[in-house]
């Protein structure tokens, strides 16, 4: 399971790396759209560079349209591994 800190860098470097947003301008309460100047289609390639980060499909997802700040991308993915964890295992390794 990931730490809350792993999520936030796993975020993080998923900023940097496709849509090139300055580490530095990284902060939980930036907006997205405003603070950060995505647009919904770097939206979107965000939410593939992270289903893929993350090994999680976020097709259904109606949170993802609640999300406005950095702060809520974290809080968004905290809930989904958590959630994750209570889920019995179907990978069949025992």
């Amino acid at each position: 399971m990931m730490t809350r800190e792993e999520i936030v860098d796993a975020v993080n470097s998923t900023f940097t790396e496709m849509l090139e947003v300055p580490a530095e301008e990284l902060a939980p309460e930036k907006e997205i759209f405003k603070d950060l100047g995505l647009d919904s289609l770097d939206m979107v390639d965000l939410m593939i560079g992270l289903q893929r980060k993350f090994g999680i499909s976020l097709r259904q997802n109606e949170e993802i349209r609640k999300i406005v700040t950095l702060g809520d991308v974290y809080e968004f993915f905290v809930r989904l591994e958590a959630g994750r964890q209570e889920q019995p295992a179907s990978s069949g390794q025992e």
